[in-house]
């Protein structure tokens, strides 16, 4: 009988997680802690989708308040993630981990093409699949690109790892004071501005009932205590 509370999820994980201690790029360390946690999940029948940002490389907006076209700003940090996907599966193929990088933006050569049947078959065969580039289109952030994959997939819930264990009514890290939720709705993460992620990916995850689980991921072993149903973090549904 599988231990795990939900059978297809999946994780959205920021650029900065993969940096480590270091103030930019991909801290070798921390991917094989993500490996290490994504292989007990996926030996326990748990099919995962990954989405990962690119900020520890590249951000657009940053790119775009600093004078450059939005737009370009936003294409070179798609390719950031690209570059963040491949250092995933790499980390995971050598941890035993069969795993697929499917790209929004074609680049034959390096990754599949995303393709939503594909990308569910991969799935079902016990594959981790990345999804690199975002949506492949500019505006758009990785966390609306993670609302829309989930919900493409059929995903059960949304998983999203930060750096603090769950959603807090102000910045835990500035305001000792700061409460934490366990549970929320979609509609009070919109009303309060609570930026658990951008506007846009939570009201499509809120029209779609897609429940969202913020939570810690730099402590070993959350993923599967999360997927176990245990009280960590915060659920928004």
């Amino acid at each position: 009988m599988n231990e795990f509370k939900y059978e297809r999820v999946l994780l959205k994980l920021s650029g900065e997680a993969l940096q480590g201690e270091g103030v930019y790029g991909i801290d070798p360390k921390v991917v094989d802690m993500i490996a290490e946690s994504v292989k007990e999940i996926v030996d326990g029948g748990v099919q995962l989708a990954i989405v990962v940002g690119g900020g520890n490389i590249f951000r657009g907006m940053a790119g775009a308040a600093s004078g450059m076209d939005r737009a370009q700003a936003d294409y070179i940090g798609m390719l950031a993630t690209a570059m963040n996907a491949l250092a995933l599966r790499e980390g995971f193929e050598r941890a035993g981990i069969p795993s697929r990088v499917q790209s929004a933006i074609d680049m034959q050569e390096i990754a599949e093409p995303y393709i939503r049947n594909r990308a569910i078959r991969h799935l079902e065969k016990g594959r981790v699949v990345i999804f690199a580039c975002g949506t492949g289109n500019p505006y758009f952030t990785t966390d609306t690109a993670a609302a829309l994959r989930a919900c493409e997939i059929n995903a059960q819930a949304m998983l999203k790892a930060t750096q603090v264990d769950g959603v807090y009514d102000s910045d835990p890290r500035t305001n000792p004071g700061a409460k934490r939720f366990e549970v929320i709705t979609h509609k009070e993460v919109l009303e309060k501005e609570l930026h658990v992620m951008d506007s846009t990916a939570a009201a499509l995850l809120k029209d779609n009932g897609m429940p969202i689980i913020v939570f810690n991921l730099h402590k070993q072993g959350n993923i599967a205590r999360v997927l176990r149903g245990e009280n960590i973090g915060t659920i928004v549904k």
